[in-house]
């Protein structure tokens, strides 16, 4: 989970890199070169029936260049790179699907901010657009340097040491799985389903909780409604009980309530089990544990029911025109597939999906993609890309995915 990586420090920068071939990550080889101008010399054409020829020269073909695209992940690191090779994984099943036009090579990136910065300087260099880096500090690293000059990718939101968010460069766009982007979107959906409620926000210490509760208070407060921000302690993952009994007991019952849980799955689980379904329960694509594999073998969470959530169609919708057409992410038979790794190769596809439409010079497009609706804008002026996510409810102890034209009767 990616709470669990965040207890890791799943979230660091990690180690030096060299150019590789995209379907392996263990020899190292050199990028391919420009294809070069090919001439091509005609031979004489005979005319028929006669002995006369007309010499002949064809005009010359020019062999069009494939754009370069340079993939900078910690592909080495002992715990960011099972991250890293599902990323790689995504991409290589994108560009399998469509290759035309397009050369990847991989670069792995180094473990501290500034080797994730020389490594990605390099592979600007060799490369057309780069896709990374994977890590917050290295997208911070080169957010705030003076190094894009070519389209940039960057896989996670850039971190900051304040709530100043970091200014970035008009040629990078950030694509990264935002848990603060699912936050927001909650809060939109749940001020919408429920005019007139108070929030109530729940978390714990944990970094990405503390980012994704600050962003749901921030969007619920936009809309003039309260909302108040429980830190609830907790011990190696769990919650503490008696907390959670108080908290029961501090939900006023005469005025409509919310809560929304940025927690991982089995915390969601322990606070729905102590509140019911008296107070409805909104959360992140963290609070869904489950592939689709596990859906379909019948794993079920009956507690969980009528809570509410975001995902993306890859770990939702198995019927999604995109989603149909990609392989699943092959795992090791001594691995489990987990929802995160889903998410992550999930990620790569749809990352390869915009760096060709750059390389096909389209600067506005959108894509219906496996994380979501991707609606990209890239140009002299600005660099930006939305996503848009699924939403899903727990229905009989499965998550399942919400009918936009259901959510549309609901407003």
């Amino acid at each position: 989970m990616l709470s669990q990586m965040a207890r890791a420090g799943v979230l660091i920068a990690v180690l030096s890199g060299f150019c590789l071939p995209l379907a392996a990550n263990t020899t190292v080889a050199e990028a391919a070169p420009l294809a070069t101008p090919v001439s091509v010399k005609g031979k004489p054409l005979i005319i028929a029936q006669t002995d006369l020829s007309i010499p002949r020269e064809a005009p010359v073909y020019i062999a069009p260049r494939q754009v370069r695209i340079g993939l900078l992940l910690p592909l080495h690191s002992q715990v960011l790179g099972p991250i890293a090779d599902a990323v790689r994984a995504g991409v290589q099943a994108a560009y399998e699907r469509e290759p035309a036009g397009v050369e990847v090579s991989l670069v792995d990136s180094g473990e501290a901010p500034q080797d994730v910065l020389t490594r990605y300087q390099e592979a600007a260099t060799m490369n057309d657009i780069v896709v990374g880096p994977l890590t917050r500090t290295g997208v911070a690293a080169v957010a705030q340097s003076s190094s894009i000059l070519k389209p940039t990718i960057a896989l996670a939101q850039p971190e900051s040491a304040s709530d100043t968010p970091v200014n970035l460069p008009p040629q990078m766009l950030v694509m990264g799985l935002s848990i603060e982007d699912e936050a927001r979107q909650v809060a939109t959906w749940a001020a919408r389903d429920n005019p007139g409620a108070t929030a109530i926000v729940l978390h714990t210490g944990t970094a990405w909780q503390r980012r994704a509760a600050s962003a749901f208070e921030t969007q619920w407060q936009q809309n003039g409604k309260d909302v108040q921000l429980i830190e609830l302690p907790s011990n190696d993952g769990f919650l503490n009980g008696r907390s959670l009994l108080q908290l029961k007991k501090d939900v006023p019952p005469d005025r409509p309530i919310i809560l929304f849980a940025a927690l991982d799955a089995r915390q969601a689980r322990q606070v729905h089990a102590v509140m019911g379904n008296g107070v409805t329960m909104y959360g992140t694509s963290q609070i869904n544990p489950y592939t689709l594999t596990d859906r379909m073998a019948n794993e079920r969470a009956p507690d969980m029911d009528g809570t509410r959530l975001l995902d993306m169609p890859w770990q939702l919708q198995p019927d999604h025109p995109a989603v149909m057409v990609y392989p699943r992410l092959v795992v090791a038979a001594d691995q489990r597939r987990t929802a995160d790794m889903e998410r992550f190769y999930a990620l790569g596809i749809d990352a390869y999906r915009v760096a060709r439409e750059l390389a096909l010079q389209n600067d506005q497009f959108e894509i219906d993609g496996v994380t979501g609706k991707l609606i990209v804008q890239f140009d002299s002026n600005k660099a930006h890309i939305d996503r848009v996510a699924q939403r899903a409810v727990y229905r009989d102890g499965s998550v399942a995915p919400i009918p936009d034209v259901e959510f549309q009767d609901v407003e």
